[in-house]
């Protein structure tokens, strides 16, 4: 079964968001096309941080500065890897577009890795130049003596190897004359390594502006919905608290940047201080995990804060719990539109949406496909649940140096196999059921964990659930939960009567074969990812030592 997105306004002959042989007929064809185009939003404000604001000229005449110092001082020619390793900080913008204008292959790198995370990272893509901040000098500073690439750094000061990062911003000279086509390798982003080592997923320029254009597409469709003109609106203000090396923050500031809004930044997650944020910087939009976004709207009912100038809360990177719609309605009826999607490393980010009213009264469902995006769910039997496949123009192209992941990854005709259980109703909308890899199968039963999970966190005392398959000797698996209860909620951590309670919460609900056998109550969060996602293999050992 194939499914294609579109609304026939957007999508029609002549209209923005044509598409021809999977292609956005009117939309940028590389990043650094994206990107210069931003120059004309002049003294609008792009950054806010805590060292003040960047407007967009300033941000462009930087990043135009360091592409011709690393076309010029650094001799890197277009197809050279440059690093990029930083906090959420204005320099990560300025490093990341300098690599585009200077056709470059941006790799940005997870910021929260090990020196030895780091190490393989870099053994693998071999770059010319480490772009990072002060905090990250240490970790890579042994690998980067020992292979003699040399490095700048960003807000920290200059040491073996590296030199301090000196702006230039001339108006006058521009980017640095070099040739970047379409087709040329635009970005290497590592997949978060859930399930084995990272793989070094390459996306070519006309990918990434693909990518671009889908949120934009999303957007006006939204606007449609609503009765309005699309594009009409005022400029986003986005607090954007996804990591900025993370594809979900890419599919929000291509999103701000091709509006010329305002990206909001935060140094580290706080929900107090994000508050403080929105109300500050009028704050129209924001965008994070579920986990910072359920935060954020526990803080300001706490708080009594009602986020006048908030109108879109949108989560990404891990799967959003069927009640945050619900949530976000109590609180704020219409005016604050929910969002929510799905995409991955491999899609370069957002690929279907669901937004407004649809997500309201579809609350399980990722969405619809973007007009360059295809939709296969292939199943054996051919119905019910099957794995999503995707084609269209923002998936990478393979995974950096290993041919077998690709083969492995990719079908003969293009089709990427996403790994995850997924729907399709009549309407086109996508449910993502469950990963193949998560799936539990109980005494033959397959148990979907996300669905789990959904029934627990729409108990009032649960703040945080992670549902499992651990091993059992005459079941094969066996279904168990681990969960962190709010404030105040329930007789204590590990207490048998929570336990139970939420147990028969999931009966009440769900066939029996599908209650957690064990519930484990946490005081403490649950390890998760820097993107969000809860490390289930960790959690898994609670259960061997118990």
């Amino acid at each position: 079964m194939v499914v294609s997105g579109g609304a026939e306004r957007l999508t029609a002959d002549g209209a923005p968001f044509a598409v021809e042989d999977g292609v956005y007929v009117g939309g940028p064809r590389t990043l650094r096309e994206f990107v210069e185009v931003v120059w004309a939003y002049g003294d609008r404000v792009f950054l806010v941080s805590e060292a003040g604001e960047t407007t967009y000229r300033e941000f462009f005449d930087a990043a135009c500065g360091l592409a011709r110092r690393l076309v010029g001082e650094y001799g890197l020619r277009p197809g050279d890897r440059a690093v990029v390793a930083m906090r959420n900080l204005p320099e990560w913008h300025i490093a990341f577009w300098a690599a585009q204008l200077a056709g470059l292959v941006a790799v940005p790198l997870n910021a929260w890795w090990t020196e030895d995370e780091f190490a393989y990272a870099l053994d693998d893509c071999t770059p010319g130049v480490l772009l990072v901040d002060g905090e990250r000098v240490a970790r890579v500073r042994r690998w980067a003596v020992g292979h003699g690439v040399p490095g700048i750094v960003f807000q920290g000061n200059a040491e073996e190897g590296f030199v301090a990062y000196v702006p230039d911003s001339d108006p006058f000279l521009g980017p640095p004359v070099v040739d970047v086509l379409p087709e040329h390798d635009s970005t290497i982003i590592y997949t978060s390594g859930t399930t084995g080592r990272p793989k070094g997923a390459v996306a070519t320029h006309l990918a990434q502006v693909g990518a671009a254009m889908n949120p934009r597409y999303f957007a006006a469709a939204a606007a449609l919905a609503r009765g309005e003109v699309p594009g009409a609106a005022p400029a986003p203000v986005s607090l954007t608290t996804f990591p900025f090396f993370h594809v979900a923050a890419f599919t929000s500031f291509y999103a701000v940047m091709a509006a010329g809004g305002t990206l909001v930044m935060m140094r580290k997650w706080d929900a107090g201080a994000a508050l403080g944020l929105i109300r500050r910087h009028g704050v129209t939009h924001y965008a994070g995990v579920p986990t910072t976004a359920l935060q954020l709207l526990d803080a300001a009912r706490a708080a009594g804060d009602p986020m006048e100038s908030l109108v879109l809360l949108s989560t990404g990177g891990a799967a959003a719990p069927p009640g945050i719609v619900a949530g976000i309605t109590a609180a704020y009826g219409e005016r604050v539109e929910p969002r929510n999607g799905y995409g991955l490393t491999e899609t370069c980010g957002g690929v279907l949406s669901n937004v407004g009213a649809e997500y309201r009264a579809h609350p399980g469902s990722v969405g619809r496909p973007s007009p360059a995006t295809e939709v296969r769910i292939e199943r054996p039997d051919g119905e019910g649940v099957g794995e999503l496949w995707l084609r269209g123009q923002s998936l990478i192209r393979g995974y950096w140096g290993d041919e077998a992941a690709t083969r492995a990854a990719f079908t003969d005709h293009g089709w990427f196999r996403t790994g995850d259980l997924a729907r399709v109703d009549g309407h086109g909308r996508v449910s993502i059921v469950d990963r193949i890899t998560d799936m539990v199968i109980r005494g033959g039963e397959n148990v979907y964990c996300v669905e789990v999970e959904s029934v627990l966190h729409e108990h009032p005392d649960v703040a945080d659930a992670a549902v499992l398959g651990v091993p059992h000797p005459v079941l094969g698996e066996e279904v168990v939960a681990v969960v962190r209860l709010r404030p105040g909620a329930g007789p204590g951590a590990d207490a048998e009567p929570a336990a139970e309670a939420l147990r028969a919460h999931v009966g009440a609900r769900l066939a029996a074969f599908k209650v957690p056998a064990r519930v484990l109550v946490r005081e403490g969060e649950l390890p998760r990812n820097p993107t969000g996602k809860i490390l289930k293999r960790e959690l898994r050992g609670l259960f061997s030592r118990a």
